[in-house]
């Protein structure tokens, strides 16, 4: 069965975002904010723990260094600066998961460093200069740069679906600056097929392949629990 991944985490400071206690007894993976985008070491260590609590496995989300844009705006930097940017958040969150007795799980790219990765060599090879350290899987795009560069250098690549977020009638993700509430039946409805078929509909109505090892969810999205409950009971 597919596994559901959400990334969370993303509180900062006195600021707070998502539910991410209720969210978590309800998913298997947690991609959590390594503090470039969003968290700090106080949230990074706090979401940790209720990983931990629940038997949720941790992998680092590590961003552009764009908080203020919330790592959704893109940026141009060199692969070895960007190679550079990504191990420190990275090595941040292990440092974490060490302290409370776990592994890292995986990485997964955040807003629009994953976007620029899915089209950008430079980008997506700078992903596996940092991946080479840590030596976990990969969440990706498939039919994109993720899915051809993350395996041709060693990275076990992981094909999700966004159950939260539109595509284009190429198949490209729609990546956007704030998330609007969604449906929960029809995005439970969008899982089913994904996974059974590894299809879905772009939004101008083209049937698209899409991943199926595992369904992302936002944490940021404002009905993220019902959504979340949706897409567990579907699946």
């Amino acid at each position: 069965m597919a596994t559901i991944n959400c990334d969370m985490g993303e509180a900062f400071g006195l600021y707070r975002l998502g539910e991410d206690a209720a969210l978590m007894p309800l998913i298997d993976l947690a991609n959590v904010a390594c503090g470039f985008h969003a968290s700090d070491p106080g949230h990074m260590r706090a979401t940790v723990r209720l990983a931990r609590q629940h038997g949720v496995a941790v992998g680092a989300h590590p961003s552009l260094p764009d908080l203020q844009g919330f790592g959704r705006r893109e940026m141009a930097m060199g692969r070895e600066e960007l190679a550079d940017c990504l191990i420190y958040q990275i090595g941040a969150l292990g440092g974490f998961l060490a302290a409370e007795g776990m592994a890292l799980n995986h990485i997964k790219p955040h807003g629009a460093l994953y976007g620029m990765a899915a089209r950008l060599p430079h980008v997506a090879e700078a992903i596996c200069d940092a991946a080479d350290v840590f030596r976990v899987p990969i969440l990706g795009l498939p039919g994109t740069l993720h899915e051809s560069i993350y395996p041709a250098r060693g990275h076990r690549f992981v094909g999700e679906f966004y159950a939260d977020l539109d595509y284009t009638d190429a198949g490209t993700l729609i990546i956007t600056r704030e998330h609007p509430p969604v449906d929960p039946a029809a995005v439970a409805a969008r899982c089913r097929r994904a996974v059974a078929e590894g299809r879905s509909t772009g939004i101008g109505g083209a049937a698209i392949a899409v991943g199926r090892d595992s369904i992302c969810l936002h944490s940021d999205t404002p009905n993220a629990v019902e959504v979340a409950r949706a897409v567990r009971a579907a699946l």
